[in-house]
């Protein structure tokens, strides 16, 4: 079996709400899609959940546009991999390293799509060709984005009774507004909800990010993710809290992780299938993770359901995942209800919902990346560049 054919396509589904972090400066949901073709007519799918304004700390790495992916895809990785056989992400990387440096989010679309066209050409989930299911569920973390302070404790307090356990609270911009959006989520749902916060590089100095993560503390914080840019900042930080640290800008690939470790920066690092470039290279940030002794989860780019099927098959199969992921529960419109924990978007474009159960979603052992992509609803929501 061997792949014959590439090709990209430019989705964008509509938002259940605007969800922004600091950094951000365009909405979520406008991504790139890669279908793959093998010789037998099995299809594979990824998607490169791309944004420019998402990089490494300092300009280590950088960001990515659909249009920079499409680029990247079309004139180099799709040529580089063409006739490749089948189940062989070893090769795949080796090709798609060797014609291009870096763009790690192309990368992963590519490598995403073809783990899917694998799987299914040898009838197995991917999770098979990882090493097989370690967890049976994922655990769900809702993230709220940067709310203003009463819409977010009525969202949280809702997403608590759905039956959601770890809620993230997106910070950095406002350390007064912080600390007491954290107080009043607190006092809403409870002291059997995990809360973290996530800073995403925002606090000036690490001693602006000391102060208020220590006001914070009495909350009683899960941890606090990225406070500060910088490997070394992360670790004046982490030295002076009670609250775990996590990295998140700062790790990006298995390098990342042996430095964190090193530096004694974080307790925890947050694995993306995306940041270092598919799901072939998270297994091996997530393996450093476990080896360094460093906890995990997985993280993500507010994929829609294509690309969040490869979050829930890194999530299963990857040991050090242990921790609640902040993942969507991808859900096609005629699926919705009420629910709002884990929904980023109105639609989806697969062709049923995951299933959340006790705030967890249930591993797929269907075929490939599991549930099966909504072709109709990629042509409903296919936008030109």
């Amino acid at each position: 079996m061997k792949l014959v054919s590439t090709e990209t396509l430019l989705v964008q589904i509509p938002t259940r709400r605007e969800h922004k972090w600091t950094g951000l400066t365009e909405p979520i949901g406008r991504y790139l899609l890669v279908r793959m073709t093998d010789d037998e007519g099995h299809v594979g799918w990824g998607e490169a959940p791309a944004l420019k304004d998402w990089g490494g700390e300092y300009g280590r790495y950088f960001g990515e546009s659909p249009s920079i992916v499409r680029l990247v895809i079309g004139q180099y990785l799709a040529p580089a991999v063409a006739d490749m056989e089948l189940a062989n992400p070893a090769e795949l990387h080796a090709r798609m390293d060797r014609v291009i440096k870096g763009y790690p989010y192309a990368k992963a679309a590519m490598d995403f799509a073809y783990y899917d066209l694998s799987a299914r050409a040898l009838g197995v989930p991917v999770t098979t060709l990882l090493g097989g299911i370690f967890r049976e569920r994922v655990a769900v973390t809702h993230s709220i984005g940067l709310l203003g302070i009463e819409e977010a404790v009525r969202e949280c307090a809702k997403v608590a009774a759905e039956g959601i356990r770890t809620i993230k609270i997106k910070v950095g911009q406002d350390p007064q507004r912080d600390v007491e959006i954290v107080r009043e989520i607190r006092a809403a749902v409870g002291n059997a909800i995990d809360l973290c916060v996530d800073a995403n590089e925002g606090y000036a100095s690490p001693g602006e990010a000391i102060t208020t993560i220590r006001r914070m503390e009495a909350y009683r914080l899960k941890y606090a993710e990225q406070p500060v840019m910088g490997i070394e900042r992360l670790a004046e930080v982490s030295r002076a809290i009670d609250t775990p640290v996590m990295a998140d800008e700062s790790a990006w690939n298995a390098h990342d992780v042996i430095q964190i470790a090193e530096r004694r920066a974080a307790e925890i690092v947050s694995v993306y299938t995306t940041k270092p470039g598919g799901l072939y290279r998270a297994m091996e940030v997530a393996a450093v993770a476990r080896a360094a002794g460093l906890l995990a989860n997985v993280n993500g780019s507010v994929e829609t359901g294509v690309g969040n099927r490869a979050n829930i098959a890194l999530a299963a199969a990857a040991p050090a995942a242990s921790l609640s992921c902040v993942v969507p529960v991808s859900t096609p419109a005629d699926h919705l209800g009420s629910q709002i924990g884990g929904i980023y978007y109105r639609d989806d474009l697969i062709s049923a919902p995951m299933r959340l159960i006790d705030g967890a979603i249930e591993v797929s052992r269907e075929p490939g990346l599991g549930i099966a992509v909504d072709e109709a609803k990629i042509a409903q929501y296919r936008i030109a560049d």
